[in-house]
């Protein structure tokens, strides 16, 4: 899993017992990634990495408490605090046509059907009804709903989004 083919979904943040159990801070919206034998890599502050396969993962308070394989006292869960953890993005489950992961929007250049270039999507803010994609340019910022009417087709090989704005945006 190298860094072209990995995403990053968590950082280990603590510990919890004394048999290896991680606390683990997800950037990942579901437990769906730590399925029971999924594989994880774990890069520690220093750049080595290990692959660990997932015993189990429980949602807890604010963070996630995760026991990975191999991993069986406090010493060695110890030892993994500030890791990253990676999972590859060919084990990320399919997605309906039109919809897509947040990483594959983020980076995206933005034209209108002019052609006329708007910037670069940023980041993303989830509403209750749709997705919004800021966009910046420099110092301009606009922010883009995520609806078929404005978001017209989305390139990939190209990197690009293009939109049709409503009036006064």
């Amino acid at each position: 899993m190298g860094d072209n083919g990995s995403l990053l979904i968590a950082k280990i943040v603590g510990t919890h017992g004394l048999k290896g159990t991680l606390k683990v801070y997800s950037y990942a919206e579901s437990l769906s990634v730590f399925k029971p034998d999924s594989l994880i890599l774990i890069r520690n502050t220093k750049g080595h990495e290990e692959i660990h396969a997932v015993d189990w993962a429980n949602p807890h308070k604010q963070i996630i408490l995760l026991s990975l394989k191999g991993i069986t006292s406090i010493s060695q869960a110890e030892s993994l605090i500030g890791s990253e953890l990676f999972i590859s993005k060919a084990d990320l489950p399919k997605l309906e046509d039109g919809t897509y992961y947040w990483f594959d929007i983020i980076g995206l250049s933005v034209f209108t059907i002019d052609n006329e270039y708007i910037g670069r999507v940023e980041s993303i803010i989830p509403t209750g009804s749709n997705d919004v994609f800021v966009v910046k340019d420099g110092d301009k910022e606009i922010l883009i709903p995520g609806i078929e009417s404005v978001v017209l087709s989305i390139d990939f090989n190209r990197k690009i989004m293009t939109v049709d704005l409503p009036d006064g945006l």
